[in-house]
């Protein structure tokens, strides 16, 4: 996942050639390092249950003190700084040193959260964080209009 090329419309996969015929787009998709250099911001996938919400994003290379996560009037917020380098030295006396750093943040919208009972867990480059539903929410019905 983190160094797959990324497709155009017609989903043939990207070639050097491609950026002669769109000049404008961004080099990352060249990139040697992770998705998380691609300028996009992270891939993160929410499921909902009965109970609460679990929240997964996927940030490779991030590592966990350079990630925030707060929750302020029911919008949950996760923001990642990101920073790689990469050094070779090659033939002729040829080295290449490529250093990308960036920062990402992304919120979600939650009505129906315990604030309290929010927990996040950071294992192998994933975010997870689940969110308690509150008890209102698990008691919901249909009001009859009279």
């Amino acid at each position: 996942m983190a160094n797959d090329l990324r497709t155009q419309n017609n989903n043939s996969p990207l070639t050097v050639w491609d950026l002669f015929s769109r000049p404008l787009a961004s080099f990352a998709d060249f990139s040697p390092f992770d998705s998380m250099a691609e300028g996009d911001n992270f891939k993160t996938d929410i499921k909902e249950d009965d109970k609460a919400y679990t929240l997964k994003a996927d940030l490779p290379g991030v590592k966990k003190e350079d990630l925030k996560v707060d929750f302020n009037d029911g919008v949950l917020t996760i923001s990642a700084e990101h920073h790689s380098n990469k050094e070779e030295t090659g033939k002729d006396g040829y080295i290449l040193r490529e250093r990308v750093s960036g920062s990402y943040q992304r919120s979600f919208g939650f009505d129906n959260v315990t604030p309290e009972g929010i927990d996040a867990a950071f294992d192998n480059g994933v975010l997870t964080i689940t969110l308690p539903k509150t008890a209102a929410a698990q008691n919901a019905r249909s009001i009859e209009i009279k």
